[in-house]
């Protein structure tokens, strides 16, 4: 098992060289002002029998969780995930699904992640995203989403399956990702590994900062790293330049300097451009998600003169709500102008435009917009507004007459094209399979701008009340029976009328006919 920690401090946080003691087996650490990232690489053989069996049948599996409340990103780690488990999946190619057991990738995921997830089997759950290149090789196949708001159950499957009775330091750490802002855990068949990492913008519980003793690895192949680093200047657009200490506890004497750079394909907006999300009430069937940016920091992001820039917003919507793809994918130039759209680029899952939540399958759909932005010209002091129509499925009937359907807030960005050569792989904390990044070229860049929620409880996931049909309590199977035999009955009824009323037209059709030939016969007598 390989560790690495890294903590990231902000440009003016405080540091005194006093805050960390290294000794030969462990490295303290005291009150760090710092967001943090902890990843974990497991090989096969660390890995318990349940789960290799799975992933030994695939060729990549990529999991994907951000939390519903607001946090920090910082630079390196500035990407990000619509609140959610995100799970992209590839299977081996030369077996398609055949490979892999059907419900086997599922049955995992429930016990890892909770037992009510939404998932049957790939080809049932799952959606498949459109890819821009197979070259990309690493754009996952097929995506699967639910909005699941705590890690609790993860927490519970790594201490029962991973971690020794007498295993403290294991136990501390499987309860750490409760706290988390995101997870990744990442699976190939080329590396027969599996990575997990987690990032933290503060530390947990109110504390003024990180306050942990690391330990080194007991194990002859182990190791574990951890930096102290801040983010200088760079010298490239493209780059990311980071300074600070280092040091693999139970090998080095002491922190060691280190100052390094590399592109990165991810990075935070350096206007602080933010932006907020909101439905107007009431929402109805048909609600209008906006978003609204303020227009001083919707410049586009500094970059090479020959670098085209687009804004960008990724929605992930569960199978309750849905757009029109052949609204928003309109060429009508006055209905875009309208809502502040540029064109729909890229649509993924359920679209289908009459189907009831109750029939449709698969998780939802993914939908990919081009945002339009404020001419130079524009001296409007307001905030600059996005509106895109969305439209509600039916829903199950509730006694109280509505029920509730949660839209996660999308992910806003701006797209640029990167200098040819620019080799982004090189990036130490490059993150891939977004569901997102996958639906541009390998060498584009990303600009993220910060979600700033204005609710109470700063969480990134709106909730819309849906009318429905209303059931007395104490009745509801016995009244949602009478109204499904009613249709039934209405449907069939005006079925056997249209064929009564057909009938009688063919009827007398037959008759005028032979009435004429027998009054043309008596003419002729």
């Amino acid at each position: 098992m390989r560790r690495r920690i890294t903590y990231i401090q902000p440009p003016h946080a405080p540091f005194h060289p006093s805050q960390t003691t290294l000794s030969p087996n462990t490295l303290t650490i005291s009150n760090l002002d710092a967001a943090r990232e902890e990843r974990i690489t497991l090989g096969f053989d660390e890995l318990s029998g349940e789960l290799w069996q799975v992933l030994k049948q695939c060729h990549q599996v990529h999991v994907r969780w951000a939390r519903r409340e607001q946090y920090q990103a910082v630079s390196p780690f500035s990407s990000r995930v619509s609140p959610g488990l995100h799970v992209f999946y590839s299977p081996i190619p030369s077996s398609g699904h055949s490979g892999l057991d059907k419900e086997s990738l599922c049955i995992l995921l429930k016990k890892v992640f909770d037992s009510g997830l939404g998932c049957e089997s790939p080809e049932k759950s799952f959606i498949t995203p459109p890819i821009l290149s197979t070259r990309f090789a690493s754009t996952a196949a097929y995506q699967f989403y639910e909005l699941l708001p705590s890690l609790e159950n993860l927490v519970t499957y790594i201490q029962q399956k991973h971690c020794g009775r007498d295993d403290e330091g294991c136990y501390r750490r499987a309860e750490l990702i409760s706290s988390a802002d995101s997870i990744d855990v990442n699976y190939d068949s080329i590396s027969h590994s599996l990575t997990m990492s987690g990032y933290w913008s503060k530390a947990p519980g109110g504390a003024d900062g990180w306050t942990e003793v690391i330990q080194k690895y007991q194990g002859a192949k182990g190791q574990v790293e951890v930096g102290l680093l801040g983010a200088e200047p760079a010298n490239e657009p493209e780059e990311i330049k980071m300074g600070g200490l280092l040091a693999v506890v139970g090998e080095d004497t002491e922190l060691k300097p280190t100052l390094f750079s590399f592109p990165s394909r991810h990075h935070l907006h350096p206007e602080g451009a933010a932006y907020s999300v909101s439905f107007s009430p009431p929402t109805g069937l048909h609600p209008t998600m906006t978003i609204s940016m303020p227009r001083e920091t919707l410049k586009g992001p500094p970059g090479r003169p020959d670098a085209e820039c687009a804004l960008h917003a990724y929605l992930t919507l569960p199978s309750s709500v849905f757009g029109d793809k052949y609204q928003l994918s309109t060429s009508d130039e006055l209905f875009l102008k309208s809502h502040n759209l540029v064109a729909l680029r890229a649509v993924a899952g359920e679209t289908d435009l009459e189907a009831p939540d109750w029939f449709v399958s698969h998780w939802g759909s993914s939908w990919l917009l081009e945002l339009a932005t404020p001419s130079q010209s524009d001296k409007n002091l307001e905030d600059w507004n996005v509106t895109i129509p969305l439209h509600l499925r039916y829903l199950h009937p509730s006694e109280s007459g509505y029920r509730t359907a949660f839209v996660p807030w999308p992910v806003v960005f701006w797209a640029c094209t990167a200098e040819d050569g620019t080799k982004m792989g090189m990036n130490p904390f490059d993150r891939v399979n977004l569901g997102w990044e996958g639906l541009f070229g390998p060498k584009s860049m990303f600009y993220q701008l910060q979600p700033s929620p204005t609710n109470e409880d700063a969480v990134l996931v709106e909730e819309l009340n849906v009318p429905v049909l209303t059931l007395q309590e104490g009745g509801s199977l016995f009244q949602s029976r009478i109204i499904e035999l009613s249709t039934v009955a209405v449907i069939t009824l005006g079925f056997l009328w249209v064929l009564w009323k057909l009938g009688l037209v063919a009827g007398s059709s037959g008759i005028r006919p032979q009435r004429r030939e027998a009054d043309k016969h008596a003419k002729a007598e």
